[in-house]
């Protein structure tokens, strides 16, 4: 979460993004242009150099960028180098942000598909330690990775799904698993919605799924994506994780407050 500054400055680039054209060409140009930021640490630092003109800036990334990616990539990069960014690696986290945005856009109709598709894709890659550890590899080449997910995939997903597990590749995030997550509140977000994670011991009927999706909607006063976890830790009930709330009403959690209560 961007803050200050770099918060202002996310708001004033996020406003010059195109919401037609080709998006999810111009997503992934954006992306590419964030590893070329992480990877030129020279070239960020010139980038957010707040004693720089912000034409000067411009100019500069224009030249570098020039023939390598479309006017409308340009036109957001130009006007994310004139603004003032708290610190300088807010600059590509920025544009990989509106990267996201952009390649969501290109999902059109298919906006709810590409966020369980993100899900999914997660929980393969949170349980399968292999993989895992193959994502994780930093022995592992970027783009050897890139063809691992690709023979994952193949075409069983969305274009824009494949788009950001190949980002979550950057290195940008703490983890595979965590870009992924992130992207998909990202894409949640696009379509002014929350995400919402459900722990349960059994997988939901679908009048149940319903059910507490309008509730939850009602209560947080916003449209709620849900994702589903059958999770072998609850004995019963469900705990629900939403933004910073979590509201747990498993058996165990309500064996273990009437434990504290009697220990009290």
């Amino acid at each position: 979460m961007m803050r200050g500054a770099s918060a202002d400055a996310y708001a004033a680039t996020a406003g010059s993004l195109p919401a037609t054209g080709d998006v999810g060409a111009l997503g992934r140009e954006l992306f590419g242009v964030a590893d070329l930021l992480r990877a030129e640490p020279s070239l960020r630092r010139v980038a957010t150099d707040v004693s720089v003109p912000g034409e000067a800036k411009a100019g500069l990334l224009r030249n570098v960028l020039s023939g390598k990616v479309s006017e409308p990539a340009l036109a957001v990069v130009t006007v994310a180098v004139s603004q003032r960014w708290t610190s300088g690696r807010d600059l590509p986290d920025a544009l990989e942000r509106l990267g996201v945005v952009a390649v969501a856009r290109s999902a059109g109709g298919d906006a709810g598909r590409l966020e369980d598709e993100l899900f999914a894709i997660g929980q393969v890659v949170q349980g399968n330690a292999d993989l895992r550890n193959a994502l994780s590899d930093p022995s592992r080449s970027r783009g050897d990775k890139s063809r691992l997910v690709e023979d994952l995939l193949g075409d069983k997903v969305l274009p824009a799904t494949t788009a950001l597990v190949q980002q979550s590749l950057a290195g940008s995030y703490r983890t595979v698993g965590v870009a992924l997550t992130d992207y998909q509140k990202v894409a949640a977000e696009v379509r002014g919605e929350a995400v919402a994670t459900v722990h349960v011991a059994q997988p939901l009927s679908d009048a149940d799924r319903q059910r507490l999706t309008e509730s939850l909607s009602r209560t947080y006063g916003r449209e709620i994506h849900l994702n589903v976890v059958v999770d072998p830790q609850v004995i019963g009930g469900m705990r629900v994780e939403i933004g910073d709330d979590v509201i747990d009403g498993t058996v165990s959690s309500r064996l273990d407050e009437a434990r504290r209560r009697l220990a009290g």
